[in-house]
C-alpha cells in the first residue's frame, strides 16, 4: 500500500462536500467519474491495484481539474490494506469498479474473474459494513440482462448472463440483494451501463487497455492511428441490418455525469433503498456504424474484416432510459459523431495511450 498524494482527504464538514472512495478510479469510466466529482468539489479518494490501469491518470486528472484525489494502490482482496484507508478517511460513500471486465477473456480465465470480482467485492462490503460506510454505486453492466429478454432493456426484467464475466455481475447484483435485506441501513445504486466509449474532451484523458483492446473503438483509434492494422469484427451473420452486433454506446462523460446523479438520489434519500438504473443511450448502432462514425470523424480509412463471432455475443441490445430520467433527471447529452471525435482527439494526441 502507498500512501495517498494527498495528506488527507476527509470530510471537511462543508455544506454539502462529501469524502467518496472510487475502487478502481484509475480506470477508463473510474478516472472520469473522479473527474467529475473533483469538479463538483466532492473530495475523492481512489483504491487501485493498477493491473489494468496506470498511475499517469493522476497528472492527468490534475491537469484538468486542478486537484489530486488522495490515492491508494490496494488490491482489494487485501483486507487489512482496504481497512486501514478506511480508518484514515471519514467517507461518505463509494464508488466501486474494481473488476475484471473483458467478456471474451472471461471466458477463457473464469476462475481468474470470479475469484478477483467477487471476492474482492466481498472484501469491500465486509470493510464497509465494519466502518458503517452503507452509501454504495455499483458498477454493474448491460450483460445482467443476458439473451432471452426482450429489446429495450429494462430495469424490472429478470437477471441471467452469457459469460463469466457477466455472472460475477450478476452474482454481485444478488449478494447486495441480501446485504440490503439483512440490513435495511445501506444505500445502493446499481448503476447497469451499456458501452461506454469516447474520452474527455480535453484529450487528456481516455481508453488506454493493456495489451490488445478487448472492446470495439480502442481497437478502431488504434487501427486509425497506425498502430494496428485491422479491425476484426465479431460476426457478421447476426439478424441485424447490416448484421454486424448492435450495442446502445454511450460518452463516458455523459456516463460520469450519472454516477453524480445516482450519488445526489442516495444522499437525498429519506429512506435507504436499493435500486437499479440503466445508463445507455436509449439506441443501438452496429459495428459498421462505429466504423462509418469514426471514418467521418476521423478522415481515415478503418480496414477491418469479419471474423467468427465471440463466444458470450448476442446480436442486440440497448436501454430503456425511462427509470433514470425519471428518478435521477439523467440523461445523455453526447452523439455518436461527439463519441468517436472525442476518442479520434485522445488517440491523435496519445497514440500510446498513458506511455506517449
Amino acid at each position: 500500500m502507498s500512501f495517498p498524494f494527498l495528506a488527507d482527504s476527509t470530510n471537511t464538514g462543508t455544506t454539502g462536500v462529501k469524502t467518496i472512495l472510487v475502487t478502481g478510479g484509475m480506470g477508463f469510466i473510474g478516472s472520469h467519474v473522479c473527474v467529475s466529482l473533483l469538479e463538483e468539489n466532492q473530495q475523492v479518494i481512489i483504491v487501485d491495484n493498477l493491473c489494468n490501469s496506470n498511475k499517469k491518470v493522476l497528472s492527468r486528472i490534475e491537469k484538468i481539474t486542478g486537484k489530486v484525489p488522495a490515492f491508494y494502490s490496494v488490491d482489494l482482496m487485501d483486507e487489512e490494506a482496504l481497512s486501514s484507508v478506511f480508518k484514515r478517511h471519514n467517507i461518505d460513500a463509494v464508488i466501486h469498479f474494481a473488476a475484471l471486465k473483458a467478456v471474451g477473456e472471461s471466458s477463457q480465465i473464469p476462475l481468474s474473474y470470479y475469484h478477483n470480482n467477487i471476492t474482492g467485492s466481498l472484501v469491500l462490503f465486509k470493510v464497509m459494513e465494519k466502518y458503517q460506510v452503507l452509501n454504495l454505486v455499483f458498477s454493474s453492466s448491460a450483460t445482467v440482462y443476458g439473451e432471452n429478454n426482450p429489446i429495450p432493456y429494462a430495469e424490472h426484467f429478470p437477471l441471467s448472463a452469457t459469460s463469466p464475466y457477466g455472472r460475477t455481475k450478476v452474482m454481485i447484483e444478488d449478494i447486495l440483494q441480501d446485504v440490503f435485506k439483512a440490513n435495511p441501513k445501506w444505500n445502493i445504486s446499481l448503476l447497469r451501463y451499456f458501452n461506454p466509449i469516447g474520452a474527455h474532451p480535453s484529450g487528456l484523458m481516455g481508453e488506454d487497455p493493456n495489451g490488445i483492446p478487448n472492446n470495439l473503438m480502442p481497437y478502431i483509434a488504434q487501427v486509425a492511428v497506425g498502430k494496428r492494422d485491422v479491425l476484426s469484427v465479431f460476426g457478421g451473420d447476426y439478424p441485424t441490418p447490416d448484421g454486424t452486433g448492435v450495442r446502445d454506446y454511450i460518452h463516458v462523460v455523459d456516463l460520469a455525469s450519472g454516477h453524480s446523479k445516482a450519488l445526489q438520489k442516495l444522499f437525498a434519500a429519506e429512506f435507504p433503498s436499493i435500486d437499479a438504473y440503466n445508463l445507455g443511450a436509449g439506441k443501438g448502432y452496429s459495428v459498421l456504424d462505429v466504423v462509418k462514425a469514426f471514418e467521418k470523424s476521423s478522415g481515415k480509412d478503418i480496414h477491418y474484416v469479419i471474423v467468427p463471432r465471440r463466444e458470450g455475443d448476442i446480436a442486440e441490445f440497448y436501454a430503456d432510459t425511462t427509470k433514470a430520467a425519471k428518478e435521477l433527471d439523467w440523461q445523455v447529452e453526447n452523439s455518436l459523431d461527439d463519441m468517436c471525435r472525442d476518442t479520434w482527439n485522445w488517440q491523435q494526441k496519445n497514440p500510446n495511450g498513458y506511455q506517449s
